[in-house]
């Protein structure tokens, strides 16, 4: 893997420097940007059981915290760490906590919002209606709307979807575009 996206280094759980290709060759990986006092966090449980189902044919999630939507993150990293264990019992990694938009924006996401700069809607979702009523969307276009937007890599590393915070880890959409990516070459 060999792309730009998975050569951005970043921090694991311990602090050391980590790049997603570290996860491994020939992975199809998901980025996602969590949080753990926000309406959407029981996603966590979703995304620990698709984790958990397809993690044995090259699947990979990275959980990124983040505190630029509503201060929902607010935790430091040892906090966030053992919230994820003690609240939803984690396997997958969740690295420290970077800024995902704005100033300060880490690079790895970036680089993710380029190179899908659109996200796939939930099909009559309301989730971006009520976040721009209460003034909560901010930004450019491309940034990520809220806690829980999930990116999937392919194997090379490109970024072959990316889905809004509203679509759930078990979304048939979500599934169909992992079991996509793990048959391809």
């Amino acid at each position: 893997m060999d792309s730009k996206i998975a050569q951005i280094e970043f921090k694991d759980a311990s602090g050391n420097s980590k790049t997603l290709s570290d996860y491994g060759d020939d992975k199809v990986i998901m980025v996602v940007n969590v949080a753990s006092k926000c309406g959407l966090t029981p996603q966590y449980a979703g995304l620990e059981k698709i984790y958990e189902k397809y993690q044995d044919q090259g699947f990979i999630i990275v959980g990124f915290p983040a505190n630029e939507f509503a201060g929902q993150e607010p935790g430091t990293n040892a906090e966030i760490q053992e919230f994820c264990q003690i609240n939803y019992g984690l396997k997958f990694p969740v690295a420290q906590k970077v800024i995902v938009k704005g100033e300060g924006q880490h690079p790895l996401f970036e680089l993710l919002t380029e190179e899908k700069p659109v996200a796939t809607m939930r099909p009559g979702g309301v989730l971006e209606a009520k976040l721009r009523e209460k003034g909560l969307i901010t930004g450019k276009a491309g940034d990520i709307m809220w806690n829980f937007e999930k990116f999937l890599l392919d194997k090379q590393g490109n970024v072959v979807e990316r889905f809004a915070p509203d679509i759930v880890p078990e979304d048939p959409m979500v599934i169909h575009a992992i079991e996509s990516a793990l048959r391809k070459s």
